[in-house]
């Protein structure tokens, strides 16, 4: 890491060295500018450290389990003993990878001249940031980016201490042997996924009577079937009132709908909440909701013209390459004289790692349902058997969704599809979604044979 260079006036001053406070330091270092990005934690931001990275990792891990136990030994000819799954030794080689990521990151701002304090930032004017740790001191700058991401919500009841947050899941040692999982998002069904598959006995707690209810209500079904069917206890309309400890040492959770006891770990995963309490932004004028996400117009901006803001803080689509994205316009924007290039936030591709995995972008059925009317929609929907199943003697299915829009030829507003290898089939179709292609425009295209993703372009 390069020192701190005896300046300690920017051009650009970054809060946080995660996805999108890198990209947006590198792109204007690019362009000439004098660029410092703060951090107070490992390099890399929640992504790399206790995000997607990691979390990619354990699935594939869960993933080949499935296979191991499920599949192989059906009708695939395998034979070979019971595998066994050693926890301890994919975590140290798992971390290893991250270290490796955490020096990679701060090799590639070095390499182009990025200035990288390691200190917790506060701000002290819309121009002034003081820095508390390694690199303490005062910096300022005629522009500075608030990027600092999040953390973990708390359960906001008694005995939460005993839970961890989805933070800790990568903090632990062992394979649980059996743990409550809390919540209803992404993050929760991905995670108890994950130790399901991996040999936990898992419970999954959840508030309302389905998983992903911002995720287009046949996504949220099929999944909530998906998870009974897996081996997870589902658990629905228990929100959680209170956790204990008992005379064993095990932890129990009281919910709304009854108590549940005797696991070994409790993992709180509820969502995140922005890391700007952190910040004093009292001191510099800037605006948060009633949530502490920090406001901002389509070009990035504050209420202060001197400070921008994106990614997680912002609470807007809290994805990775959203914030590199965003933070690369703001960039060009700002230091290339790019006046009007922003990040158009629709049409945005997500994926969850869930089992099966999920593929979507563009509107829900009932988004299109609200702003065009049912009228004027088109639906197709197709649900089968992937070929990979049929030599094993579980059936999974996946389920396919194009919501078209019948007063533009049939233009696809909306891809969904839950099953195996979505994830991988929907960087392709979301750029034929984002150019606006019709529904016959995908007839048209010629099929892959034999794979999933023909079905996309053969529905009727």
């Amino acid at each position: 890491m390069a020192p701190v260079a005896s300046s300690k006036h920017f051009d650009y001053l970054i809060i946080g060295a995660g996805s999108g406070g890198i990209a947006s330091a590198k792109k204007a270092a690019s362009f000439g500018a004098k660029v410092a990005v703060i951090e107070s934690g490992p390099i890399g931001g929640t992504c790399v450290n206790v995000g997607c990275v990691p979390k990619k990792i354990m699935f594939c891990a869960a993933s080949i389990k499935e296979v191991l136990d499920h599949d192989a030994r059906a009708n695939y000819g395998f034979d070979f003993n019971e595998p066994t799954f050693n926890w301890p030794k994919l975590k140290q080689a798992r971390d290893a990878y991250i270290k490796r990521l955490n020096g990679l990151y701060i090799s590639g701002l070095d390499k182009v001249d990025v200035t990288t304090i390691l200190g917790s930032a506060k701000f002290k004017s819309a121009t002034e940031v003081e820095v508390e740790g390694t690199h303490a001191g005062v910096y300022s700058a005629e522009r500075i980016l608030i990027a600092c991401g999040g953390r973990p919500k708390t359960l906001g009841i008694p005995g939460e201490e005993l839970a961890i947050d989805s933070d800790g899941f990568f903090l632990l040692e062992e394979l649980p042997k059996s743990c409550c999982v809390i919540g209803a998002g992404y993050i929760a069904v991905e995670m108890a996924g994950i130790l399901n598959a991996l040999g936990c006995e898992t419970t999954l707690v959840i508030r309302k009577e389905k998983v992903l209810r911002s995720f287009d209500e046949t996504i949220s079904e099929i999944l909530t079937e998906e998870i009974k069917s897996s081996g997870i206890k589902l658990v629905t309309n228990a929100t959680p009132k209170k956790l204990f400890k008992n005379g064993d040492g095990s932890l129990g959770v009281e919910t709304a709908a009854g108590t549940l006891d005797n696991f070994q770990v409790v993992l709180n995963a509820i969502g995140r909440i922005p890391n700007t309490d952190r910040l004093s932004l009292d001191k510099c004028g800037v605006a948060v909701d009633k949530d502490q996400h920090v406001i901002v117009d389509e070009y990035q901006r504050t209420n202060v013209d001197s400070i921008f803001s994106l990614g997680d803080c912002t609470g807007k689509w809290l994805l990775t390459p959203v914030a590199i994205a965003a933070g690369r316009r703001l960039s060009r924007r700002l230091y290339n004289k790019e006046t009007d290039l922003k990040l158009e936030y629709h049409n945005i591709p997500t994926v969850v790692f869930s089992h099966p995995p999920i593929g979507t972008v563009g509107y829900t059925e009932q988004e299109a349902v609200d702003l065009f009317g049912r009228d004027n929609l088109k639906i197709y929907k197709t649900t089968f058997t992937n070929m990979y199943f049929a030599m094993s003697e579980r059936k999974q299915k996946t389920t396919m969704k194009l919501i078209c829009l019948k007063t533009q030829n049939e233009k696809v507003i909306g891809l969904h599809m839950i099953g195996l290898n979505c994830d991988e089939m929907l960087q392709g179709f979301s750029v034929a979604v984002k150019m606006g292609a019709t529904k016959a425009q995908f007839d048209d295209t010629v099929a892959l044979h034999p794979t999933a993703s023909e079905e996309l372009v053969t529905m009727t």
